[in-house]
């Protein structure tokens, strides 16, 4: 699950997009207009911007570039009907993450989501330090309280997708989907048996907040 803004002027185009991603469990919100889009990318944290080029008030050009110039490294996935070598060069030196040519698949067009989303995570680094815990990817190893957790690969893959995403609600579905890598594998009986035995053993004393948290009908989040 992610956090989507659409900057896109065609509402048909735009309401095909949203339904596609929310059936993902991506959290969509849709701007029309280039100017409210700049502002809405400013003001909110969102995990992937999705920019049409051609925009009322201000391009997408030209708003991919204020985004940068701001300080802003969302990632960007410019959707357009431009299919100009020169416009994608230009869109890239922009400070695009990537470049979607209209009209493009949905299928597409959700891998190169998971590309990026993938990429943003990785540039969070090897090292996690959140609560009581201290999670090293590289080496594959977990500390509470500096004592060594004896975690199941799933396990492990569970602690990790939950650290590097605090806060964040994710339901079964969307989780499985980021830390199992392929379908064969997933089910949600392995998925609550994998939480289950995590949860025993980040067990805190009685009276702290919980790290791994049920958020009743929406899921689960990991309280930093």
């Amino acid at each position: 699950m992610a956090k989507v803004l659409l900057i896109e002027d065609d509402e048909a185009a735009a309401e095909f997009v949203t339904s596609w991603l929310r059936d993902e469990n991506h959290i969509v919100e849709h701007m029309v207009d280039g100017r409210d889009g700049l502002e809405f990318a400013l003001q909110s944290d969102y995990d992937l911007i999705l920019l049409d080029w051609d925009l009322p008030s201000i391009s997408g050009d030209s708003l991919l570039r204020e985004l940068r110039a701001k300080g802003k490294k969302t990632p960007v996935i410019m959707l357009t009907g431009k299919s100009h070598i020169r416009d994608k060069t230009q869109a890239l030196d922009g400070g695009a993450d990537d470049y979607l040519t209209k009209p493009f698949d949905l299928q597409e067009l959700s891998a190169r989501i998971r590309v990026q989303l993938r990429k943003a995570a990785d540039q969070v680094g090897n090292i996690i330090e959140l609560r009581n815990i201290k999670l090293d990817a590289q080496n594959f190893k977990a500390t509470m309280n500096g004592v060594d957790l004896d975690l199941l690969p799933k396990e492990f893959a569970l602690l990790e997708f939950f650290m590097r995403n605090p806060d964040k609600v994710y339901n079964a579905d969307a989780i499985m989907r980021r830390v199992w890598k392929s379908d064969s594998e997933s089910s949600t009986g392995a998925f609550r048996t994998g939480l289950m035995r995590l949860r025993k053993k980040l067990e805190l004393p009685e009276g702290e907040t919980e790290l791994i948290e049920t958020v009743h009908g929406l899921g689960y989040r990991f309280n930093s």
